[in-house]
C-alpha cells in the first residue's frame, strides 16, 4: 500500500536528541528551542516565535492574550479542523462561520463584514493548503472595526502573501509541526507574534501565567503568577527534533514543490476534459506544496475515486467535514448566511498522496489515478 502519508527524517534528528540529553536539558526552554525560537524569527519576520506543543496549544494561547470573554465572537471559516473553533469555545466565545472562496477555499473576505456585530472580536483567517488568503482586504477590515486578526497558519510554514510570510501578517499566528505537515515534530506547534508587546505577554500565558522567564534572565528576582496561563511548551526531545527539519526546510519544501508540479501537470488533462478541477494559487502567493487535492464533480465520483485508489493500493483522504454542521458547531457556534461552498467542497475534495520519498511511486499513483478518473468519468 502506498500511504497518504509518510514522515519525513532528514537523518540528523536522532543525533541532535542526543545532544539534547548530553546537554542535560530536556525539559521546555533549553538550547533547542530557542535555535528553533531563532530560525522562525529570522523566516517569518515575526517579532517573537514561541514554540508549544501543538498548533492547537499556540491557538489556545491566542484566546487568552486576546482575553476573550462569554459572549464574544470570532469569525471563522467552517472548512478547517476543529482547534480553530475550540481554541475559543474553551474561553466562552462563540464561532461565527463564514463560507470559503470557491477559488483558494479560504474564508471568502468579501462575506466578512456582513458577519460582524457588536460582539466580535477577532477574525481568524486559515490558510488553506499553504496557500495565503486575501490579507490586504481581511486587515483593512479589521481596521475598520478594531478587530484583532489571527493566523491560523497550521499548514502555511515556507509560504507567502505578497512577499510576506504566513503567520507574522495578523496580530497572532499558529504554526503546526505535526507529523503530517511540511516541517515536522511528531506534535509540535509554535505562536508568532507581530508586536514585541504581544510577546511578552504570551512569554508569561505560556509558562503557566508566571514571569519565570525573565526570572531565568535575570530581569527579576523571583518569579511568580502575574497571568491566566498554562502549560504550553514542548521538551527539548521535540524542539531538536525539529531543529534539524528547520536547518533542511528549503531542501524539503523544493522536493514536495517538485511532486507537487508534477501531479498539477498530470491533473491538466483530465481538468481540460471536465473530469475534476484543479487547485488554484493566486499569482501573489507563493506555497509550500503542503497537500495536492483534486475536487471530483460529486460526493458520489470522490467516494468511488477513494475505493477505486484503495483497490489498487494507493491511500487517499478526503478532508474537513464542516464545523457548521457538526454537533458541537451548532451547539457552540453560529453560521453566518448560506455555507454553500463549503458544504459542496467538502463533498467532493480529495487529497492525493504527498510525501518526500514518494518520487519512487508517483508513475504507480497516476497510473492508478488515470484508471479511477476513466471509471467513474
Amino acid at each position: 500500500m502506498i500511504p497518504f502519508n509518510k514522515p519525513y527524517m532528514t537523518g540528523r534528528e536522532l543525533w541532535l536528541i542526543a545532544q539534547a540529553h548530553a546537554n542535560g536539558h530536556l525539559s521546555g526552554d533549553g538550547p533547542f528551542t530557542k535555535r528553533c525560537h531563532a530560525w522562525l524569527e529570522a523566516n517569518t519576520g515575526a517579532s517573537r516565535a514561541l514554540l508549544t506543543h501543538s498548533c492547537t496549544a499556540s491557538l489556545e494561547m491566542a484566546a487568552l492574550l486576546l482575553d476573550l470573554r462569554p459572549g464574544d465572537e470570532v469569525i471563522m471559516p467552517s472548512y478547517t479542523f476543529v482547534s480553530t473553533a475550540n481554541a475559543f469555545v474553551l474561553r466562552g466565545a462563540v464561532p461565527v462561520f463564514v463560507d470559503i472562496r470557491e477559488d483558494t477555499l479560504n474564508l471568502d473576505e468579501r462575506l466578512i463584514e456582513a458577519a460582524i456585530t457588536p460582539r466580535t472580536k477577532a477574525i481568524c483567517v486559515v490558510h488553506y493548503a499553504g496557500v495565503a488568503c486575501e490579507m490586504d482586504a481581511i486587515l483593512a477590515i479589521a481596521a475598520r472595526h478594531g478587530l484583532s486578526v489571527i493566523e491560523d497558519a497550521a499548514q502555511g510554514i515556507m509560504s507567502t502573501y505578497r512577499g510576506r510570510p504566513l503567520g507574522a501578517i495578523g496580530e497572532l499566528g499558529a504554526l503546526s509541526f505535526h507529523e503530517t505537515k511540511n516541517i515536522i515534530s511528531g506534535e509540535g506547534g509554535a505562536l508568532l507574534c507581530r508586536d514585541p508587546e504581544m510577546g511578552e505577554r504570551a512569554e508569561i500565558v505560556r509558562e503557566k501565567g508566571t514571569n519565570r522567564s525573565r526570572f531565568f534572565r535575570g530581569q527579576v528576582d523571583k518569579y511568580t503568577w502575574v497571568e491566566l496561563g498554562s502549560s504550553f511548551l514542548p521538551g527539548e526531545v521535540t524542539a531538536a527534533f525539529l531543529a534539524a527539519q528547520t536547518d533542511a526546510a528549503d531542501s524539503i519544501t523544493g522536493q514536495r514543490l517538485a511532486l507537487w508540479d508534477q501531479y498539477h501537470a498530470w491533473a491538466r488533462a483530465h481538468e481540460e476534459a471536465g473530469v475534476l478541477r484543479r487547485p488554484i494559487v493566486p499569482g501573489h502567493c507563493t506555497h509550500n506544496a503542503h497537500m495536492y487535492y483534486l475536487l471530483l464533480p460529486s460526493l458520489e465520483a470522490r467516494t468511488a475515486f477513494i475505493a477505486g485508489m484503495k483497490q489498487r493500493g494507493v491511500g487517499t483522504v478526503f478532508h474537513y467535514i464542516p464545523l457548521h454542521s457538526s454537533p458541537a458547531g451548532q451547539r457552540y457556534g453560529r453560521a453566518q448566511g448560506d455555507l454553500a461552498v463549503t458544504d459542496a467542497i467538502s463533498d467532493r475534495l480529495v487529497r492525493l498522496p504527498l510525501w518526500i520519498g514518494l518520487e519512487a511511486h508517483l508513475d504507480e499513483v497516476l497510473q492508478a489515478a488515470d484508471a479511477v478518473l476513466g471509471e467513474i468519468a
